[in-house]
């Protein structure tokens, strides 16, 4: 698919559930995985930022040039399957479902991320970390349709970045903690406890 196809079904789904598209873009290609990547952002009390109130965050890239992860607990509405497979133009005949559009942070972006179980992959799957991959190609929406995409997803809206140093400096001032990530906590459905969750870990392994 080209890349204004890909920039129309982003703009399709932006519309639907009331967001926009818009650039910058992220790398296509995360980075290999150190620092916090794979791990879960949980923020404190101590935020300070209204757009990341109790927000978890799963990283998917951290090193010396930068940060940027995806929030995993906000929901914002569904989308029917085959109205959406219609608009990129392919047949939604025979497409079960919603499509779940979460919010993924405040950073605006020509792409959505769709966060998934490894047990699928297309052209533009990475891995993130362990069974977790990281998919901005809009063929997925049709394999999860038809049955035959990932076990567990998560699609996302725009993504959380930040500049070189200034996470580890509110990571230092207690606006963020960080937990060990899992399906359970990244995938599951209940959205409004895994904040809950998350800390509730942390305070276990203190």
């Amino acid at each position: 698919m080209d890349r204004l196809r890909v920039l129309g079904w982003l703009v399709v789904i932006g519309l639907v559930v009331g967001g926009s598209a818009a650039t910058p873009t992220p790398p296509a290609t995360p980075p290999t995985p150190i620092g916090l990547t794979g791990q879960l952002l949980v923020a404190t009390d101590d935020i300070g930022d209204p757009r990341f109130h109790h927000a978890v965050i799963y990283m998917v890239h951290h090193d010396a040039t930068g940060a940027m992860g995806l929030v995993v607990n906000k929901p914002l509405g569904d989308v029917p399957f085959a109205s959406l497979l219609e608009r990129l133009g392919r047949s939604g005949e025979g497409a079960a479902g919603t499509l779940r559009v979460h919010y993924g942070g405040p950073v605006p972006s020509a792409a959505g991320f769709l966060l998934h179980s490894g047990d699928w992959a297309g052209r533009e799957s990475h891995a993130v970390q362990g069974n977790v991959m990281l998919t901005t190609d809009p063929e997925i929406f049709e394999a999860i349709a038809r049955g035959a995409g990932p076990r567990r997803w998560l699609f996302m809206l725009g993504y959380a970045g930040w500049a070189p140093g200034q996470l580890e400096a509110e990571i230092d001032r207690g606006a963020w903690i960080t937990v060990a990530a899992d399906e359970g906590l990244i995938f599951d459905d209940g959205a409004a406890v895994k904040w809950e969750r998350a800390v509730s870990r942390r305070k276990i392994n203190l």
